[in-house]
């Protein structure tokens, strides 16, 4: 299912189930007009190092026959997710910035909020298969290659991308039965589903439960899958005979536990925030942690921290062209 596809679906339900509602309003992160160029400036500089440091990250490995494994074709995939992922909310943020203008259609409204919840899912499964992948190189090193086959690799991809289209699908018809009214106001920078929720004024209680069941399992069974890999690798950590062994356990592990932590703990404080705090605008600037500061910060952690990720790295980039 091409996302071309998925577009003309939202647009089409949308334009069925309309309920006269045309624009919704991003209020975005600050309504201080001294503070638009500031903002609009620190924005492009994060998206261009977001969209600069995956493409390198994607383009090393593909270049590069030595990374052609599960580990980095599953860390590819994460590259190409973090930048839709931002693609999703940071340009429509900075259009509205530059044009002064806080609209956004009631449809571009509906896919972006199909799209934040699938690409945010689709990062939580692939953390998961890189723990699963971490954890059968470590515990068994000697059917690793046999365990993570390519055709198991493709299907964990194509799992966790289906799992995601289905939940992102799922709340965003869920959405299009709302009715809203007046105050169309968001104060956020993105369609967020549970602020566009807070707008309707129909029965929203389905979907209130909906997002507490179905995005409480599909956050968590990745998480808990994080976890059990990682309480086997450090089990198994006392059985590797040599300390170059343990040293290469650690470094590989290193780098994915650093993503996931920031991953998991950025999302947690946004949570955590909203739950104490009664300001919107808390929220939004916390929403940016979550949203823009993970795919800003990946190809830095696994740049810096592999030694095999810098070695195609500095191939790639001080590579010229011969003229022989």
């Amino acid at each position: 299912m091409s996302y071309h596809f998925i577009i003309r679906l939202i647009n089409n339900m949308a334009s069925e189930n309309q309920t006269g509602v045309e624009t919704f309003f991003l209020l975005g992160l600050s309504e201080d007009s001294e503070l638009q160029p500031f903002l609009f400036g620190l924005f492009l500089t994060i998206y261009l190092v977001i969209m600069l440091g995956n493409l390198l990250i994607i383009l090393a490995i593909s270049s590069d026959s030595h990374l052609h494994t599960p580990m980095y074709s599953f860390l590819s995939n994460l590259s190409f997710t973090d930048i839709c992922f931002s693609t999703t909310t940071v340009p429509k943020m900075l259009v509205n910035i530059q044009t002064q203008s806080k609209s956004i259609t009631y449809t571009g409204c509906l896919t972006q909020v199909f799209f934040v919840l699938m690409f945010a899912g689709l990062e939580n499964f692939l953390l998961a298969a890189m723990a699963y992948d971490r954890y059968v190189a470590i515990c068994y090193p000697l059917r690793y290659t046999v365990i993570m086959n390519p055709h198991l690799c493709d299907l964990l991809i194509l799992l966790s991308l289906f799992i995601s289209l289905v939940d992102a699908l799922l709340h965003s018809l869920m959405v299009l039965r709302l009715s809203f009214c007046t105050d169309l106001e968001i104060p956020h920078f993105f369609c967020e589903l549970a602020q566009v929720i807070k707008l309707a004024c129909s029965n929203t209680l389905i979907n209130n439960i909906l997002v507490y069941l179905v995005t409480g399992i599909v956050g968590s069974v990745p998480l808990l899958g994080i976890i059990f890999s990682y309480i086997k690798i450090v089990s198994s950590i006392p059985r590797i005979p040599s300390a170059d062994g343990i040293y290469k356990a650690f470094s590989t592990c290193g780098s994915h536990l650093s993503v996931v932590f920031l991953f998991y703990g950025t999302a947690f404080g946004v949570y955590i925030s909203s739950a104490v705090t009664h300001s919107s605008k808390k929220v939004a600037v916390a929403s940016v942690m979550y949203t823009v500061v993970p795919p800003m910060m990946n190809p830095f952690i696994y740049s810096l921290r592999n030694r095999d990720m810098k070695g195609a790295l500095k191939k790639l980039l001080w590579k010229t062209p011969s003229f022989s």
